[in-house]
C-alpha cells in the first residue's frame, strides 16, 4: 500500500506553507498572536485550564449554614468543611505546602514543565485572553493587520469589546480570590455598597491590575523572563525526562514537500519545515531547536505536527513526548532506580500520611493541663491535699458551647470549683481547677490523674481527655 501523499494533500500543505514564508519567532518586540489548532493535547490543556473554576466558583459551597472553604484571617481560622484548622494545628498546612512543593519537583523530574503548560495560573489566563483575542478579532494574521491598520469605528469596537471583557475577568479574579477570606455573599453585599475594607479593595484593585497586565499584554514574557521556574527547570530535567521532543534523526533533513515528488526530497526527512510548531507556540519558541527556556511544555507543538504528518500521509510522532535517552534507542531506567524520584516519592508519601494524621486527629474540643508549680500542693484545714490546675480548653467549633469537666485519679478525688463552663469559639478558654484527695487516700507522693472534658448542649458530642499527677506530701 503507497504511503505516498495525494495531490490533495500536498494542495492543503501548500496553504501551510504559504503562511509558513511570513512566519517569523518573536523575540519579544511585538505581540505573539498563536495560532490555535484543534488535537488531543488541546483539550488536554481546556480540561486542565477548566479546574480553575473551582477558583469562581468554590466560594458559593455552603456547610452547615457556612462557607465550605473559609481562610478566616481576622479570628485566625481555616474552616475546611467541619474541620476547624487554628494557628495549633498550622503544622497541617505546613505539610501541605511541602506536600504541593515536593509534587512540583518530583512532575518536573519525570516530565518537565506541565505545570506550566497545563495549569499555571499564567499560562491559563493567558489562553483564555488570547481566545477571546481570537474571537473579537479574528486569526494571528487578521490580529496582525489589525494591530497595523489606522483606528476606525470597527477597530475600536472590536478592541474595546476585547479589553471590556478582559476587565471584567480579571476583576472576578480579585473578586473571587478575596473570597476564600471572607464570607462571599458579605463580600458581594459590601462590594455593591463600597463598603469593602481597605484590604480587600487593594487586593482586588492588584488582582485586577495583574491580571490584566500579565495574561493581556506581557503573556510569554512573564514565562521567559520573569518566572523563577524556568531558570531552575535546567537543574531538574535530565536525559530521563520525558518531554516534548522533536525527532532529529527522523525529521532532518527538512524538506518542503510540494505537489510531485523529487528524488531528493525521497531521502529527505519528515519535517517538511512548515513552521507550524512554531505558529502554535504561546511562547514563540522552535521545538526543533532543542530545549529552550521559553518553551512550557504545553504539547500544542505536538497537536500542529500530527495535524500536518496527517497531510503529507507520514505517521504521528515526529514530535511527540519522550525522553532524549528514548529518541537515542536507550532504555530508561524505572522510577525506583532514579535516585531522586524516589527521594521526592518518599517526601510525598510521608508528608501524605502526616496530613491524613493530623485531619483524622483533629479534635473539635482540645484540652491542655498544666499543674501548679507553688505551691505544688496545699494542706487543707480538713486534712485533704489540694493541687491546682489551668485547663486550657480550645473550641474549634463555629459556636460557643458548655463544657463539663471531670476527672479521675487517685480514691476519694474531687473537684472543688466549677465543672460547668462556657468556651467561646475560635479562641482558647484558660480556668482555675481545683482538686482535692483526701491525705489518707495518697499511697505515694506523685499519682496519675486524668481529667475529662464534653460538650453540652451542642449539635454533635465532642470530648477531650489529658493526662496530669495529682501531688502531695512525701511518705
Amino acid at each position: 500500500m503507497s504511503t505516498q501523499p495525494s495531490h490533495s494533500q500536498f494542495a492543503a500543505l501548500d496553504d501551510l506553507l504559504e503562511e509558513a514564508d511570513n512566519w517569523h519567532v518573536n523575540a519579544g518586540d511585538e505581540t505573539i498572536h498563536a495560532k490555535r489548532m484543534g488535537g488531543k493535547w488541546r483539550n488536554i490543556k481546556w480540561f486542565s485550564n477548566s479546574i480553575w473554576l473551582l477558583m469562581f466558583f468554590g466560594p458559593y459551597l455552603r456547610w452547615n449554614g457556612q462557607q465550605a472553604i473559609l481562610w478566616d484571617i481576622p479570628d485566625r481560622q481555616f474552616h475546611l468543611f467541619n474541620i476547624t484548622i487554628l494557628p495549633q494545628d498550622l503544622w497541617i498546612l505546613a505539610l501541605v505546602l511541602l506536600f504541593l512543593a515536593i509534587n512540583l519537583l518530583a512532575i518536573t523530574a519525570f516530565s518537565g514543565r506541565v505545570w506550566c503548560g497545563f495549569l499555571c495560573f499564567q499560562t491559563v489566563w493567558t489562553d483564555l485572553y488570547t481566545w477571546i483575542e481570537e474571537k473579537f478579532e479574528g486569526t494571528p494574521q487578521q490580529r496582525r493587520k489589525l494591530d497595523k491598520s489606522p483606528v476606525t469605528a470597527s477597530k475600536f469596537s472590536k478592541k474595546l469589546g476585547k479589553h471590556t471583557l478582559w476587565l471584567v475577568i480579571a476583576m472576578l479574579t480579585g473578586i473571587s480570590f478575596v473570597a476564600w477570606f471572607t464570607d462571599v455573599y458579605v463580600l458581594w453585599s459590601d462590594f455593591f455598597v463600597l463598603q469593602l475594607s481597605s484590604a480587600a479593595w487593594i487586593t482586588i484593585l492588584m488582582f485586577t491590575a495583574g491580571t490584566y497586565l500579565l495574561a493581556g499584554f506581557m503573556r510569554e514574557q512573564v514565562c521567559m523572563w520573569l518566572c523563577p521556574y524556568a531558570r531552575i527547570q535546567g537543574a531538574m530535567v535530565d536525559v530521563t525526562t520525558i518531554i516534548p521532543t522533536y525527532d532529529l534523526h527522523r525529521g532532518e533533513p527538512r524538506s518542503r514537500k510540494r505537489k510531485g515528488v523529487s528524488s531528493e526530497q525521497e531521502k529527505s526527512g519528515d519535517c517538511v519545515d512548515c513552521n507550524q510548531c512554531v505558529a502554535v507556540c504561546p511562547t514563540g519558541v522552535d521545538i526543533r531547536q532543542g530545549q529552550q527556556e521559553g518553551c512550557i511544555m504545553c504539547a500544542l507543538c505536538i497537536d500542529a505536527c500530527d495535524a500536518v504528518m496527517d497531510k503529507v500521509g507520514r505517521p504521528h510522532g515526529l514530535i511527540r513526548y519522550e525522553s532524549l535517552n528514548g529518541l537515542e534507542g536507550k532504555a530508561c531506567p524505572p522510577l525506583y532506580k532514579q535516585p531522586r524520584l524516589v527521594v521526592t516519592g518518599s517526601i510525598i508519601f510521608a508528608a501524605l500520611l502526616g496530613i491524613l494524621y493530623g485531619l483524622s486527629s483533629i479534635d473539635a474540643v482540645d484540652l491542655k493541663v498544666l499543674h501548679a508549680r507553688q505551691p505544688l500542693y496545699v494542706l487543707q484545714s480538713d486534712g485533704s491535699i489540694q493541687n491546682k490546675y489551668t485547663l486550657k480548653i480550645l473550641n474549634k467549633l463555629a459556636a460557643d458551647v458548655k463544657v463539663k469537666i471531670t476527672a479521675t485519679g487517685p480514691a476519694g478525688l474531687k473537684i472543688t470549683s466549677n465543672q460547668v463552663v462556657v468556651v467561646q469559639h475560635g479562641t482558647v478558654t484558660p480556668m482555675s481547677v481545683y482538686a482535692r484527695v483526701p491525705r489518707k487516700d495518697l499511697m505515694v507522693e506523685s499519682q496519675p490523674i486524668i481529667f475529662h472534658i464534653e460538650t453540652m448542649d451542642s449539635k454533635e458530642h465532642f470530648s477531650s481527655d489529658r493526662e496530669s499527677v495529682f501531688i502531695g506530701p512525701k511518705r
